[in-house]
């Protein structure tokens, strides 16, 4: 179902428009019936879990930092600079 804009809620009958105010409060009040009898029990918003960060050795850190090096390296070597 499609929700309505202002121009059609306008072009209703009278009779309807009363009929969808009278559901929208009979909802309003069996959701306010529900968070009052299962509140505490229903689950809330799913949050996410903040990972811990990541630590590096010292000597994984000079490992990577040679490969990459070596890599540059091999990279100039083939383009001529």
């Amino acid at each position: 179902m499609t929700p309505m804009n202002t121009k059609d809620l306008l072009k209703l009958p009278a009779a309807k428009l009363k009929r969808i105010v009278a559901l929208k409060t009979q909802i309003e009040r069996l959701e306010s019936r529900i968070e009052s009898a299962f509140g505490a029990a229903l689950p809330g918003p799913v949050q996410k879990v903040a990972r811990k960060k990541r630590h590096m050795s010292a000597a994984a850190r000079k490992k990577i930092s040679l490969a990459a090096k070596a890599r540059w390296a091999k990279f100039k070597a083939g383009h001529g600079k």
